[in-house]
């Protein structure tokens, strides 16, 4: 189920990518021309779409899943880490690469088989919740508008959620009820995708920014469930 719901997030990346001609907010500061860009653009989202078709079909999982962590790492390494290094102060620059390296930590997961090396992607995938959720606290107030209008206590709402990346963060590190803070993790991610970007996009279905904003969430969203599904499975390997 979770490898499923990784792979859509995929497919959705790459659908966003052909039909608007350009990446997906997580590649939206590549200096390039416009030609260029869009050649790149559809190379990217032709490679995910294979990709993430290759994720539904078992034989292919594994090989498809390495050709992906290759393509997000390749990603970190050329278009995020840069920024990071040139603006280490600016909270926004790691929030915008903890963004890359969710969906990685994915493709890691499904990758790999050795309790060593799962582990590892596992650590990675906690220390990427610290930049999403100091977000919360210091752009509040671009999180609190995102809060659905029905809900009160915009503010709060962006504070708890912020606070929630951070104790899910802290448990998977730690190793303290990770099952438990992957997997609500996880479903706090799929609520806000839900509940932020499906409303919008309702309202502006033409928009390639909330597109792009919806698909980027849903990818996190998945790949948190392929963690959460990674503690669980360890669990039961261990039981058994």
């Amino acid at each position: 189920m979770a490898r499923a719901a990784f792979a859509t997030g995929i497919l959705g990346l790459a659908i966003v990518g052909f039909v608007f001609g350009d990446f997906a907010g997580l590649w939206g500061a590549l200096p390039m021309s416009a030609t260029d860009r869009h050649m790149l653009a559809y190379g990217s989202s032709a490679l995910m779409m294979v990709c993430g078709i290759g994720l539904l079909i078992e034989r292919m999982e594994a090989l498809a899943a390495r050709v992906l962590l290759t393509y997000f790492a390749l990603l970190v390494v050329a278009l995020k880490i840069p920024v990071v290094i040139r603006a280490p102060l600016v909270e926004g620059s790691w929030q915008s690469m903890s963004e890359m390296v969710v969906p990685l930590t994915g493709a890691w997961m499904l990758a790999v088989s050795s309790a060593r090396s799962i582990r590892a992607a596992q650590l990675v995938f906690g220390l990427a919740l610290i930049p999403l959720g100091l977000s919360h606290f210091v752009y509040v107030n671009l999180t609190a508008p995102l809060v659905p209008a029905w809900l009160p206590y915009h503010t709060d709402w962006a504070y708890l959620t912020g606070a929630a990346h951070l104790a899910a963060a802290l448990a998977i590190l730690l190793g303290i009820l990770a099952r438990l803070a992957a997997a609500l993790e996880a479903a706090m991610l799929t609520i806000f995708t839900v509940l932020v970007w499906v409303p919008a996009i309702m309202a502006k279905p033409h928009s390639p920014g909330l597109w792009s904003e919806f698909t980027i969430s849903w990818a996190l969203s998945a790949a948190a469930w392929v963690v959460a599904a990674s503690l669980i499975e360890r669990k039961s390997a261990r039981v058994g």
